[in-house]
């Protein structure tokens, strides 16, 4: 008895280690970049460095990085030393506890060691669930209307989740308008129909277009193959 007590305390901090080693994942998503901009990059998360691929219109594949509290860079070239990285070089720090998340990339010409800036949305710990979207209103202008069955009502510079629009795999309504800031007025933004996809999740961007006053709406939808022992 005595020896089976002590197996299974040897097995417990393995058994920790294990689940706290559980690689996190990530997807990249490059958001308007200029035509010029860099296709792929090096993304270095102190140890080792991979070639990332940054979409125009679409997520990139899905990477793995190791636990732990990381600061992740973006470099033209894999670092010839690790301790060695440039000050100026795009950099993100990701805590330990951030299981599932998305890289946001924007173009940031002014960088003299890639053209670009990194920011981190957490949808780790259920924070984006199966179905839903979670919209980013970018511009000056207030949006609402309807998705389907939910309701969208987002501020200037905020986010919101909005619950799934439909209950299966279908088309549903999507009718939206915006005010413009000083004005209450609503002006139509957009009538049209979208397909819900039950099996992901969607990242939404309200973005201003240069020389117009009505905004753009930009969608990207992230569907993953559940692991096997899941199905």
């Amino acid at each position: 008895m005595k020896l089976l007590l002590y197996i299974f305390l040897l097995l417990i901090p393995a058994t920790a280690f294990g689940q706290q080693a559980k690689p996190r994942t990530c997807r990249i998503l490059f958001l308007e970049p200029p035509p010029k901009a860099p296709e792929t990059l090096q993304l270095f998360d102190g140890t080792e460095s991979r070639e990332v691929e940054l979409p125009r219109m679409n997520f990139s594949r899905v990477y793995e990085l190791p636990a732990g509290p990381l600061k992740l860079y973006l470099l033209p070239a894999p670092p010839p030393d690790p301790t060695q990285i440039p000050a100026a070089a795009p950099a993100v720090t990701v805590p330990a506890t951030l299981a599932d998340f998305y890289l946001l990339v924007s173009s940031d010409p002014a960088n003299p060691i890639a053209p670009v800036r990194m920011q981190v949305i957490n949808v780790g710990d259920d924070k984006l669930k199966r179905g839903q979207m979670l919209w980013f209103n970018l511009t000056a202008n207030a949006v609402g209307g309807t998705l389907g069955t939910s309701n969208l009502a987002i501020a200037p510079g905020t986010r919101a989740v909005v619950d799934a629009p439909a209950g299966r795999s279908e088309e549903y309504p999507v009718s939206l308008s915006f005010r413009m800031p000083g004005d209450q007025q609503l002006y139509p933004l957009c009538e049209t129909r979208w397909r819900h996809d039950p099996r992901g999740r969607s990242l939404v961007f309200i973005i201003a277009q240069a020389g117009r006053r009505s905004p753009r709406v930009m969608a990207f939808s992230d569907f993953r193959e559940a692991p096997a022992e899941n199905r």
